[in-house]
């Protein structure tokens, strides 16, 4: 499967995505193309090479070259930016290349602004001015995010927790702490921390983009690198570089698989009574698993299989102990995966006492679930009773616990 992970230690911008997504490979040309559909004059993108704190990374840029007097745009900002209405925006996508799904993807993700924008000044969805994400250098990289992860096709997509720094950032409406209200209200269940950089490191366009494709947050998934892409923001922050970073891969079945070394000999010459105390010490020794089992042997005579897994770290000590405490004059050994489900130890409380159970897991669903015996043996003394009645009181403890 084809994944892309968003690392966001340095937060996330809708520049800083796309700068990245260039940087891993997003033709420029394919997304200028893209972009000129949405058929707003008076704007161009450029992509240069940067480095921020020794790390070279693409930082993208939109640059606009005269201000709207008509249309759907509303009148010029004291910033000197255009500003589109909900409506507007609406029809710009419907009229670009995109494909169906994704206009109706950048659409959406209009819409969600919209409607936390509406929320945060409790007012209708359709008078909604949308000052921060409204503006044409985020449209421009909001629909440039949707062209390039649907041309990256990714089967997944899977975001780091996100560092919104901290302080205050100045907004249309005034001065709030970091984040800002929009970037709040649109993260959804997207796991976000705070830092000692006194800066807005996530803006609503980051949060917005990267919330609304995620699939899943956490730390990088197991995969095969292909392509690493670093998208630079505007700040050069001390000590830490201002970029965003997208790793490209084919992800990997995670297993719990490890490797193992399998130790194997007969014995039939030697007296019985050493391999109880043998086991002690091979288990000493770092063996995992050891076993016996009866087998014939040469001659007719009855034999002893002994069979030892161990960490293949720990083998020539464990074979060292085996020619040192058995009269085999040789073993032979086989290295190969072993997976285990997960194993932990839960006390149960029973009507007769507590009891301890191993209980086996795989990806959270139980498996097996076995009382230690000698809990059984315990309480079947001090209550009297037979263990297998002990068993099965304990087992009736564990399904309704």
């Amino acid at each position: 499967m084809k994944l892309l992970y968003f690392d966001c230690f340095s937060g996330a911008a809708g520049d800083m995505i796309l700068g990245a997504l260039i940087d891993a490979g997003l033709p420029l040309d394919a997304l200028k193309q893209a972009l000129g559909s949405l058929g707003v004059e008076g704007w161009d993108v450029s992509a240069d090479r940067v480095v921020k704190c020794g790390i070279a990374a693409t930082k993208f840029r939109v640059h606009e070259h005269a201000l709207a007097g008509a249309g759907d745009a509303s009148a010029a900002q004291p910033s000197g930016h255009r500003h589109y209405h909900i409506a507007g925006i609406r029809k710009r996508i419907d009229q670009s290349a995109l494909s169906d799904a994704g206009k109706a993807r950048a659409k959406a993700l209009f819409d969600r602004l919209a409607e936390a924008e509406a929320s945060i000044h409790d007012m209708p969805v359709e008078k909604v001015h949308l000052h921060e994400v409204g503006a044409l250098d985020s449209i421009v990289d909001i629909v440039g995010a949707v062209f390039a992860l649907e041309w990256f096709a990714a089967d997944r997509i899977v975001v780091s927790p996100m560092n919104v720094g901290s302080g205050t950032v100045k907004t249309a409406h005034g001065v709030y702490p970091v984040p800002a209200p929009a970037t709040l209200r649109v993260l959804g269940a997207a796991p976000i921390y705070g830092s000692v950089i006194p800066l807005e490191l996530l803006t609503p366009t980051g949060a917005l983009v990267l919330s609304g494709y995620a699939d899943a947050f956490g730390p990088m998934p197991a995969m095969r690198v292909d392509h690493v892409g670093y998208g630079a923001g505007d700040r050069d922050l001390e000590g830490t570089p201002n970029v965003l970073r997208v790793v490209v891969g084919e992800e990997t079945t995670p297993t719990s698989a490890m490797r193992v070394v399998v130790i194997e000999c007969e014995i039939d010459d030697m007296n019985p009574q050493i391999f109880g105390a043998l086991m002690d010490r091979l288990q000493s020794a770092g063996a995992l698993d050891v076993c016996y089992s009866a087998v014939q042997m040469k001659k007719n005579r009855p034999g002893t299989l002994m069979t030892i897994v161990a960490r293949p770290a720990d083998r020539e000590a464990i074979v060292d102990l085996v020619f040192r405490e058995t009269t085999t004059i040789g073993v032979r050994f086989t290295e190969m995966a072993r997976e285990c489900l997960e194993r932990e130890t839960v006390a149960v409380t029973t009507p007769l006492g507590s009891v301890r159970f191993k209980v086996a897991r795989r990806d959270g669903r139980v498996f097996n679930a076995q009382p230690e015996f000698d809990d059984l043996v315990r309480l079947a003394g001090e209550h009297g009773r037979p263990i297998k009645e002990v068993q099965a009181v304990a087992a009736k403890a564990w399904l309704e616990r």
